[in-house]
């Protein structure tokens, strides 16, 4: 004879088994965040279901980007999340960040439409400048992808030198760069041409040639090959 507790507790776990089975039905693509999150953390804890758990997550982070940038520290300073749990959400973010690097470095990049598609998560949610190089064979396929600064809200200290000592060591034959504007306006400041035109004359020299630099925002771009003449891929 079950007492109303065990019935109780036995309709959670039915509860808890429901996205999973969901998953299996209809795909991962069609379940909520905070479903994909139950399958992620499995159970929940004395007081909670692992779907109130994971809904009380979402809505103390407030988005899936505070979620990835989470560390194991900050999780574990969240009701009802221990070391595993922990683990297991930065293990998940980390495999698909290297799915998608992974995805990318198979990509041409020839043209700034495709570069911004594919980089644009990069700075998504970012209240800094953030720095990026594409280091290039002769063909335009990815070599390497380097983070090269993190600045302040409006501004990005970076010496050339920088650049092509990363593009040099990688064996790099031309180099694209790009950083974003945390404003949303993605056009380009003095400074950003300034600096542009100084990298294609020294780019020029060493004969490493800058083919684009993208200036990007979550939801538009601005890139100097597709508004200067001067650079032409």
């Amino acid at each position: 004879m079950f007492h109303r507790k065990d019935i109780m507790k036995l309709k959670e776990i039915l509860k808890e088994e429901k996205p999973r089975e969901k998953l299996i039905n209809l795909g991962a693509e069609n379940l909520t965040n905070t479903e994909l999150l139950s399958i992620l953390l499995r159970t929940g804890n004395k007081e909670e279901s692992v779907n109130i758990l994971s809904n009380r997550i979402l809505k103390e982070l407030d988005s899936l980007t505070n979620l990835k940038k989470a560390t194991i520290t900050s999780l574990t300073k969240i009701k009802g999340i221990k070391n595993a749990k922990a683990c297991t959400i930065v293990a998940a973010f980390e495999l698909g960040r290297r799915a998608f690097s992974e995805n990318k470095i198979k990509l041409k990049l020839n043209k700034p439409e495709k570069i911004f598609e594919c980089y644009k998560n990069d700075f998504y949610g970012e209240t800094q400048e953030k720095f990026f190089v594409l280091l290039c064979d002769t063909k335009l396929n990815l070599l390497k992808k380097e983070e090269l600064y993190k600045g302040t809200a409006d501004n990005i200290t970076l010496h050339p030198r920088e650049i092509f000592r990363s593009a040099m060591l990688e064996s790099a034959s031309f180099i694209i760069i790009m950083h974003n504007h945390p404003t949303g306006d993605t056009t380009p400041s003095e400074k950003d041409i300034e600096f542009t035109n100084r990298l294609i004359e020294i780019g020029e020299l060493i004969g490493i040639k800058i083919i684009d630099h993208i200036i990007i925002s979550h939801t538009s771009y601005f890139s100097f090959v597709e508004n200067n003449n001067k650079l032409n891929i």
